[in-house]
């Protein structure tokens, strides 16, 4: 018989988006829940004394008022090979490319090195809690199978794909159009759909790509639809600038996807700080996904996402580290800094708006909330328990706490990799 576990204690659960609809209708906060946990997905979720009662034969780990059952959190976009230099000095993005991200890519050329960064950057994402990701990679199709090989050993879910450029890189960092189309190709039948595995098609960005290979990954995609693709858009305002002159004959940046085929409903676009209205006015047609990268965007001096004005064209929007360019390997920090800047731009975010664009937000802008992001019945079982007064800092301000929301929002301010209490992944504690 399968072993069931109950785990008690607090639970976050969602009914809705509290970014199109008031928070308190559509986000529960259950003092006196329980999640039910068999066979790696959860079985049910409900009130801890009915659920021990009709499954006595269950394992109980029970948690205390200061701990908070959620979902495991959500990266919705990180650059795995950039895990050795995060926290760079003094770069804007462009440097920040030739000077930092390039050269440690050219590194991963060595299968035993990009081994070692892909077991490590799992670790490290773990212990903060984050139980999917969605990462590029480098241009070398070994480093899509190190991370791909390393988390399917976890048992982890995982989206990720070869970062394909054939201009503006060094050296051994370019491919070309037939190259990133046939490595592409073979990547997706080696590991789309096999396990918790996801393929994207990841073009870095316009200006790392010929129109032939931008045209080569939209055939691409057209012939695997199901697969989601991941880029870049309007990060920087020289990067804006860049674009316009590389495609003098484009619209605007958005529309150097459109015309190559990149642009679709399963597209993930991350930044998108600078946008045209009618680049708006396009991704809400299409249903499009922006991923908000608030650590990053601070770092490296990108500008404030406009999650406000975003959410309310009904786009929908995921939450992201983008490690390295991003200064943190947690989601608390990075709950934190879409916080602040929110703030700067007079819309600040509740502490449920907040969490649930960390788990179910960022699912659903991977076309997985049907699977992760949610404590329900019929999920992957990904959760993470939350300790609400991991550091002296915290307990004292949990002490004063009027809500456990405002307990919550103590740890997403102040909260890093001493508030995980457990991680569990696919039914099983890490």
């Amino acid at each position: 018989m399968t072993q069931k576990t109950l785990l008690t204690g607090p639970t976050l659960r969602f009914s809705g988006n509290p970014m199109t609809r008031p928070w308190p209708d559509v986000v529960t906060l259950d003092t006196e829940g329980a999640v039910l946990i068999s066979g790696g997905m959860i079985e049910a979720v409900g009130k801890a004394a009915e659920l021990r009662a009709a499954h006595p034969e269950a394992e109980d780990v029970a948690h205390g008022k200061h701990r908070l059952i959620c979902p495991g959190f959500v990266d919705a976009h990180a650059h795995y090979p950039q895990t050795a230099i995060i926290a760079s000095w003094g770069k804007r993005l462009i440097d920040w490319l030739n000077d930092y991200t390039f050269p440690e890519e050219m590194r991963l050329a060595d299968p035993a090195y990009a081994r070692k960064i892909a077991e490590r950057y799992l670790d490290l994402i773990l212990a903060n809690g984050t139980t999917t990701v969605a990462s590029y990679c480098t241009i070398h199709p070994h480093s899509v199978d190190v991370l791909f090989e390393a988390a399917e050993k976890r048992g982890q879910r995982i989206v990720a794909g070869k970062t394909c450029m054939d201009r503006n890189a060094p050296d051994g960092l370019r491919d070309s159009a037939q190259s990133a189309y046939d490595d592409s190709k073979a990547l997706i039948a080696r590991w789309h759909g096999r396990g918790r595995a996801t393929y994207a098609i990841t073009p870095r960005f316009s200006p790392t790509s010929t129109p032939e290979q931008l045209s080569a990954l939209g055939a691409l995609w057209a012939e695997h639809s199901e697969c989601p693709m991941q880029t870049h858009l309007s990060e920087q305002v020289d990067e804006v600038a860049w674009v316009r002159n590389l495609f003098p004959s484009a619209r605007d940046y958005l529309d150097t996807y459109e015309t190559h085929g990149l642009l679709g409903e399963r597209g993930l676009y991350g930044h998108a700080i600078h946008l045209e209205p009618r680049e708006v006015d396009r991704l809400a047609e299409v249903g499009a996904a922006l991923v908000h990268c608030p650590t990053s965007n601070t770092f490296i001096g990108s500008g404030l996402f406009d999650m406000a004005g975003l959410a309310a064209r009904r786009i929908p929007i995921g939450l992201a580290t983008d490690t390295g360019g991003g200064s943190s390997f947690s989601m608390l920090r990075t709950m934190a800094a879409a916080y602040e800047i929110g703030q700067l731009r007079g819309t600040p975010l509740h502490a449920a708006q907040l969490i649930w664009l960390a788990t179910a937000g960022s699912a659903r802008s991977l076309h997985l909330h049907d699977r992760i992001g949610s404590l329900a019945a019929g999920m992957e079982a990904d959760l993470c328990v939350l300790d609400l007064a991991s550091t002296p800092g915290i307990a004292q301000r949990v002490a004063e706490a009027e809500s456990q929301w405002e307990a919550l929002f103590a740890t997403i301010m102040m909260g890093d990799d001493r508030a995980i209490a457990e991680v569990w992944v696919n039914g099983v504690r890490q």
